[in-house]
């Protein structure tokens, strides 16, 4: 305890921080709660007038210091030089702007801040809603704000703070490029408040800052207040990944474990429990992990609800949810499971029932009521809403979610569990990085609630428990700008403050701050690679002869034989389309290769329509769905012919299991004579692959009996050579980098009729200016030539979903189209894109994404009132039907092109009113629920 005198001296610091920090303590009486030390410091600078950059961990309290910007926002301060008598005007009233990076985000900050201010205090704007926009505290996305400042919005009067949430984001590679529009653009006089996750470069961000803002504070917590403690489960043993708290700063895994790892990937080698059986190989038995009930029992057991599981798959998440319920899971109490159903049907009223059939809708809500759910993009949004709000609640104990629950909105959890640490980005399987685990484990320890956190990786024998210390001891996530120039933003700059200001400007982002850094270390990187480029020569040189130029032949041949592949490759694929266009209904063909491989029959031979063809068919073990080329290396061969029945309906099971029946009834052998598919290569040596194989034989190197070995440092070099080459770009392509792509920018602009020669925004640059979507200028030129002049609603919504639609993975063949308008219309803006590229091209700069026709179909059908069931089975998907989340979200956006084509000067009258009209046609339904939500 402490002694009087202490006491004494404790109050008279408090009682001096309160007079000079008078707004802040006001703010903390009201909070009900002391302040952290972090969030002090933050505060107070603020009250100072100083910027603040805050850096700390998921569920630390930086949103204190943001509604501390809103508190002195209201509060005003003593020196306003502002008169007593006009303090009541707009104008003179002080605002606050709080941005955050997602629509869920900004509608609960929303929600929060009306509790404690009021509503008439309190404003909201994002795409979806507008509620008292001119209220001095303003919540908002971040591309409002951005809007905001390229169109001089009056709303901007009297703005003092404005508070940047998750300012991380400026590193996501689609949007990020919006924080730091509006970092630069924002008046001189506006104090900025940056929220961040912990990242490793903070103090190279905040010197940023401060040369764009000023004065800017940084203030960075590698305290949790909820501590995180790690753990393994291997098999059915659960480990602490460290013993203690200064072996995790060393990164020193529990001994236990290692010896327990190692023990059991050596049973594993030397074949121990064969009882694997035929999955055992030549390296042992497989290795069989816990299955996901067991995991949730587990946990259940050990009182680590509610969790959320983290499976990098939408696929895997339903099947985990599954699993649980075959295992006859139950997590919740008679009551609980009242309180979900009465919370469920109380926010589906609006959805009509048959497309509740189609949305699984009994199937998740007997998930929910036994405690379980499933959490991913693919998700209807009310579903995933009623999801986070009843595990907040306590009362869905276990979720199933991909890593984009980590990005949204404030959904803590006692525990956290990592099935893998390997994700799908997109294009590749990777690893994660310590930010993404980092960002993930951070769900664990809810304040207030939980004394601890838990994050519990699941042990496989790919997986290196120090590997997995690593990731959970280091720091290193540092912030990477993806800001570059677009071309709505090229005519924004330039005409709000001419061309020579705007790359000026340009040059002051955190992308160039960062590239202009790093130039150095890589000019160093060049002389070292240089010097090393040397010795690797001097050991290939060879005393035969001339060994670079015997080196260049097997280059060359090399080359030569990777072409010839490539050829051989596309004959192939031609054989195989024009053998699946020949298809008729009833034929039964053998699928070589691929997931699925074996006899199947033709439902529907799919031929007259754009692209390859795509037949749908049934295979023998029941799975009915479309095949494309690429799942034939040779070509399709009809082995049989069957009867389907007239009005055969693929989605039902019976149906299936009946024709299946008598595609095995057939007898035909299920892989054919030859597996694998691989044709054989045609004979006959190639000409030049001949000539260039004599040289090599001739040449004096050849003889040399250490050849492969100089061969060896000769492909090294080459290797390292081209890496310097690269380098070399780098260091050159970075210094000015982003002034000279917007020079390349306003050149293509004035060619184009955006800008005037004398570098003045003409009538087409006003209207691109407006058009805020990826494809910006495609649309503005759709808009001047008249592309989608004359289509009914329907036809214009599917016309334009091309320019804002991307498919989750490559589809080799072209979508179908509906013929007619919508056919002409998107081959018009195929030709027009090919224009832009070809543009690009010539002057170096990045492409305009390809137009996605995958879904023109469902939202063709759905503004024509079709049912959601023929809507999501007309999806243009690998794996079948479009998931209705992810037919929501692109809808949503197919509905604010429209909207910006019903507001665009450059747009038809006659445009105008259709794209009213199909934002009518299409907001109904499971949209106008999303809507109103």
């Amino acid at each position: 305890m402490s002694s009087p005198a202490e006491r004494y001296a404790a109050a008279r610091r408090k009682a001096a921080q309160a007079a000079q920090f008078p707004a802040l303590d006001e703010f903390a009486l009201e909070l009900g709660f002391d302040l952290d030390d972090f969030q002090r410091e933050a505060c107070q600078s603020l009250e100072r007038g100083s910027g603040v950059l805050v850096c700390a961990p998921t569920g630390a309290g930086k949103t204190v210091v943001g509604e501390f910007a809103v508190h002195l926002a209201l509060r005003g301060r003593p020196d306003d030089p502002v008169p007593a008598a006009d303090a009541t005007t707009p104008s003179a009233r002080r605002k606050c702007f709080y941005t955050t990076p997602i629509k869920a985000l900004s509608n609960q900050k929303y929600h929060d801040l009306v509790a404690r201010y009021g509503a008439e205090q309190v404003g909201l704007l994002t795409g979806d809603n507008a509620i008292n926009g001119d209220a001095p505290v303003v919540v908002m996305t971040t591309e409002v704000l951005r809007n905001m400042l390229y169109a001089g919005s009056s709303t901007l009067q009297g703005l003092a703070y404005v508070v940047m949430d998750e300012v991380h984001y400026l590193a996501d590679r689609f949007r990020g490029g919006v924080w730091e529009e509006v970092i630069i653009h924002l008046p001189a006089s506006v104090t900025l408040v940056s929220l961040s996750a912990t990242v490793s470069n903070a103090e190279e961000f905040a010197d940023w800052l401060v040369t764009v803002r000023g004065e800017t504070a940084v203030v960075v917590s590698e305290h949790r207040p909820v501590p995180l403690w790690q753990h393994m489960l291997v098999g059915k043993r659960m480990f602490d990944l460290f013993h203690d708290a200064d072996a995790a700063r060393k990164h020193d895994v529990h001994p236990e474990l290692l010896r327990y790892t190692r023990e059991t990937v050596r049973r594993l080698e030397l074949g121990e429990g064969r009882s694997a059986g035929p999955g055992a190989g030549r390296r042992g038995p497989r290795w069989r992990g816990p299955m996901r009930p067991d995991i949730v029992d587990r946990l259940d057991r050990e009182g680590l609800l509610p969790a959320i599981l983290f499976i990098f798959s939408r696929a895997g998440c339903a099947a985990a949810v599954q699993q649980c319920l075959a295992a006859g899971l139950r997590l919740t109490s008679a009551e609980e499971r009242a309180e979900i159903r009465r919370v469920v049907e109380s926010r589906v009223t609006a959805i009509p029932g048959e497309d509740l059939s189609v949305l699984g809708y009994w199937e998740w809500l007997d998930g929910l009521e036994r405690g379980l759910a499933a959490h991913h993009a693919g998700m209807l949004p009310v579903f995933k809403e009623i999801v986070e709000e009843l595990f907040v609640r306590g009362l869905v104990k276990a979720v199933f979610a991909t890593e984009t629950l980590a990005l949204g909105i404030n959904m803590p959890a006692r525990c956290v569990v990592l099935e893998r640490l390997v994700k799908y980005n997109g294009e590749a399987h990777v690893d994660l990085t310590p930010g993404e685990y980092t960002q993930l484990t951070g769900r664990a320890g809810r304040r207030g609630i939980d004394v601890e956190g838990h994050a519990v990786v699941v042990w496989s024998p790919e997986t290196d428990p120090r590997h997995v210390a690593g990731l959970a001891s280091t720091r290193t996530y540092p912030l990477r700008s993806s800001f570059r120039p677009s071309y709505n933003m090229a005519v924004n700059l330039v005409g709000t403050v001419g061309a020579e200001p705007a790359r000026a400007l340009l040059e002051s982002s955190f992308a160039q701050f960062q590239a202009d850094r790093s130039v150095v270390g890589l000019a160093r990187q060049v002389q070292r690679n240089t010097e090393t480029i040397e010795a690797y020569g001097a050991e290939a040189a060879c005393h035969h002869g001339d060994f670079d130029e015997y080196f260049a032949l097997r280059v060359a041949i090399a080359d030569r034989e990777k072409a010839i592949a490539r050829q051989g490759q596309t004959q192939r694929k031609a054989a195989a389309v024009a053998s699946l266009e020949r298809l008729r209904v009833g034929d039964v063909i053998r699928v070589p290769s691929g997931r699925r491989a074996g006899l199947a029959v033709v439902l529907d031979p799919a031929t007259g329509g754009f692209g390859e063809p795509r037949p749908l068919v049934l295979t023998q073990d029941r799975w009915a769905g479309r095949v494309s080329p690429g799942d034939f290396t040779t070509p399709a061969e009809v082995l049989a012919r069957i009867r389907v029945p007239k009005h055969f309906n693929h989605r039902s099971p019976g149906a299936r299991r009946d024709l299946a029946a008598e595609v095995s009834g057939t007898g035909l052998d299920r892989h054919g004579g030859r597996r694998g598919g691989r044709s054989r290569q045609v004979t006959g040596e190639d000409h030049q692959i001949t000539q260039l194989r004599t040289e090599l034989r001739h040449h004096p190197c050849h003889a040399c009996p250490e050849r492969e070995e100089h061969a060896r440092w000769a492909e090294r070099r080459r290797r390292l050579e081209r890496d310097t080459e690269e380098l070399r770009e780098r260091v050159s392509g970075r210094t000015g980098s982003l002034a000279r792509t917007f020079d390349r920018i306003v050149a293509l602009l004035t060619e184009r009729g955006y800008l005037a020669r004398d570098g003045a925004v003409t009538d087409a640059g006003r209207m691109l200016g407006r058009i805020w979507t990826e494809a910006d200028l495609l649309v503005a030129e759709c808009l001047r030539r008249g592309v989608w002049n004359g289509l009914s609603p329907a036809e214009l919504a599917a016309a334009v979903s091309v320019v804002v639609f991307e498919a989750r993975r490559d589809v080799d063949e072209r979508a179908s189209l509906p013929r007619g308008p919508v056919a002409d219309a998107v081959d018009e803006t195929l030709k027009l894109w090919g224009e832009i590229e070809a543009d690009e091209a010539a002057r170096g700069l990045t492409a305009t994404r390809e137009p996605d026709l995958g879904f023109a179909w469902p939202v063709y059908r759905w503004a024509r009132g079709e049912a959601l069931a023929k809507v999501l089975g007309s999806g243009h998907e690998i794996d079948g039907e479009m998931p209705a989340g992810d037919f929501v979200r692109w809808a949503r956006q197919v509905v604010d092109l429209l909207g910006q084509i019903a507001d665009s000067g450059g747009a038809t009258t006659e445009l105008r009113s259709t794209a009213r009209q199909a934002i009518a046609a299409v907001n109904r339904g499971v949209l106008a629920y999303h809507t109103s939500a």
